[in-house]
């Protein structure tokens, strides 16, 4: 159960965006994602509890694919909740990070984890000014819903490249974590415009290594191979 990891001098930075242990499975052993990003809506849909049990227990199976990160939503109806959880989950191991909602509540919630050494991200963020919250914070991540945002009406990719701008232009090292990606081609079209971290789907990741080009080509290597005897 062991993945290789990213290449420690590459800028890019790729997670498995589920909970479903059975898809940690199937796409962790190609070695190229970074960790794995959960929230509680991920956690239902894998039929997984919202207890801090297991999430350690998740935790544990995730970092079994050595790997480098597993980001994990903090819950709490108060701000004394949403930071005890927040804490709780960084306490596990320090490779977690804890990500939590970029309401007013979680901003403080966050300035409060920040200050204690806890690793965050700004998470459910809709608009361009809300990436200077995460920056002012020195949080390490802010992630904005890309398909959300398209779904209101919005130009998703031109939000996203605007925030990049204006994490560059204050010299921010926040970085940008892309999350709900509905298209394949916005992974090669964002990375152009310079951003480097991205959280996916099941579904894209299969997109990614489903090219029926590809798997054509490879099928004529091997019908080669086996005609000169390789077999």
């Amino acid at each position: 159960m062991t993945a290789f990891l990213p290449a420690a001098n590459s800028e890019l930075r790729l997670y498995l965006d589920t909970a479903d242990v059975e898809q940690w499975q199937t796409w962790l052993p190609t070695g190229v994602f970074y960790g794995v990003t959960t929230n509680p809506l991920l956690l239902e849909r894998a039929q997984v509890p919202c207890h801090m049990q297991q999430m350690k227990d998740l935790a544990e199976q995730a970092f079994a694919w050595n790997l480098r990160e597993v980001q994990m939503q903090a819950w709490g109806d108060s701000l004394e909740a949403l930071v005890q959880i927040g804490r709780q989950l960084a306490a596990m191991d320090e490779r977690i990070v804890v990500k939590v909602p970029s309401t007013q509540m979680g901003v403080e919630a966050a300035g409060q984890l920040i200050r204690a050494g806890v690793r965050v991200t700004l998470t459910a963020v809709y608009a361009a000014p809300q990436v200077l919250l995460a920056a002012a914070l020195g949080a390490e991540y802010t992630a904005p819903y890309l398909g959300r945002i398209e779904d209101l009406g919005g130009d998703g990719r031109q939000a996203l490249v605007q925030m990049q701008r204006a994490l560059t232009g204050v010299n921010s090292p926040t970085r940008i974590l892309v999350a709900s990606i509905r298209r394949v081609e916005d992974l090669a079209y964002l990375a152009a415009q310079g951003l480097n971290t991205f959280t996916i789907s099941a579904a894209i990741a299969s997109q990614l290594f489903h090219i029926e080009a590809t798997e054509a080509a490879t099928a004529d290597f091997e019908r080669a191979a086996r005609a000169l005897g390789a077999y």
